[in-house]
């Protein structure tokens, strides 16, 4: 049976993952010179996987929950997973999966799970030649495909650079950086010639969520619990995903960043709602005791921030989630209406796809309709230009 179509929205959390890509992105074009080292489909007596630099890493294509970690990818739960196609990025077939939810438009983030590549050349190359296929890709439907640029998050002078040169050619939206893995972290110093293009192009930067474990899912202590959905559920719980972006928002704010550079955008993609409300009441309040002097930070000076941690999040910072039924009531108090941004997280196993009209009319109904529709469409259109 077909989805009732009540809420029109914009996706501003979905994916394009390394298993749906062509298998021919990279042997295409890379430099010749760097083809037989870059990344390439091989099959395997157990399939086939993405290799790179000698190495095997992800599966490529078709497979099962069974087959893999357990988890069941979205198209898969939602009967339209077939052999031998890539889904998420055969246009016409993405484009119909997106009638289906009701999303009007879909922002469209690169693979969370980092492709380490060691040689600084071949990676920089990499990057290139995807965000090239990804601009290639949005030609189809611009108006609805959004494309999300990766970004360096080992290289800030590779990032900054990459970021110029997708500003010069023009349409660029949106880029990404995985931020919690970034080495250098975002707000070192390396950073700062990165952060000033930011500015000058006006061009929001995300911080996705990045894959952290491989795709068991489980460490050796998990593993051996007495009890192990009481162990994994409560670590879920004590640790939502989206606090590995703490540390990188936290680092902008004290920093000096935001106050270097009050234009620059930040997207916390994918982050969830209802925990940050007390990382901002846990800043502010770290401040304002240092401020006064009531708070042990050695014997070094302290250089704060010009502003309260809370208002660069007003100013600065947006937030997108997926399913977040608490979060959601905070929107409109300590959670500006402005800054916060729905996704399907479409085709992943944690989508709220093919049934974001249950979530969306189950999860928002308490908020009026002009915040819901800011969440919904409004202020994804007004920050990605859509």
């Amino acid at each position: 049976m077909a989805n009732e179509i009540k809420h029109r929205f914009i996706s501003a959390d979905d994916h394009i993952d390394l298993r749906w890509l062509p298998k021919d992105l990279w042997t295409e074009r890379l430099p010749a010179r760097l083809r037989e080292r870059g990344p390439r489909v091989v099959e395997t007596d157990t399939g086939a996987f993405w290799t790179w630099e000698g190495q095997t890493f992800s599966p490529h294509g078709y497979y099962t929950a069974a087959q893999g970690s357990g988890a069941m990818w979205a198209i898969e739960r939602g009967g339209v997973m077939r052999e031998g196609e890539l889904r998420p990025t055969t246009a016409d077939l993405r484009l119909s999966d997106m009638d289906r939810d009701g999303s009007d438009a879909s922002v469209m983030y690169g693979p969370t799970d980092p492709m380490a590549i060691a040689d600084p050349e071949l990676r920089r190359c990499c990057y290139e030649a995807y965000n090239d296929w990804l601009f290639e890709f949005c030609t189809v439907t611009p108006a609805r495909l959004i494309g999300v640029a990766q970004l360096s998050m080992e290289d800030p002078q590779a990032a900054r650079d990459e970021l110029e040169r997708l500003a010069k050619r023009g349409g660029l939206r949106h880029v990404n950086i995985l931020a919690s893995r970034a080495n250098p972290p975002v707000y070192d110093d390396a950073w700062e010639p990165f952060w000033a293009l930011a500015e000058e192009v006006a061009i929001p930067i995300g911080f996705h969520l990045a894959v952290l474990v491989k795709k068991t899912r489980l460490d050796e202590e998990k593993r051996g619990a007495a009890n192990l959905v009481i162990s994994v559920a409560s670590r879920f719980a004590q640790e939502p995903p989206g606090i590995q972006l703490l540390e990188p928002v936290t680092g902008l704010i004290f920093a000096g960043v935001f106050d270097r550079h009050p234009r620059v955008k930040i997207v916390m993609a994918e982050a969830g709602l209802a925990w940050v409300p007390s990382m901002i009441q846990g800043l502010d309040i770290w401040y304002q005791r240092t401020r006064d002097g009531r708070r042990l930070t050695g014997d070094g000076p302290i250089t704060l921030p010009e502003l309260l941690p809370s208002e660069y999040f007003h100013r600065q910072i947006w937030i997108s989630f997926v399913d977040d039924p608490l979060g959601v009531k905070m929107v409109g108090g300590v959670l500006d209406a402005d800054k916060v941004m729905f996704g399907s997280d479409y085709p992943h196993p944690a989508s709220t796809w093919p049934y974001s009209q249950q979530v969306i009319e189950e999860q928002m109904q308490s908020l009026s309709a002009e915040v819901r529709q800011k969440i919904l469409r409004n202020n994804a259109r007004a920050l990605f230009g859509i």
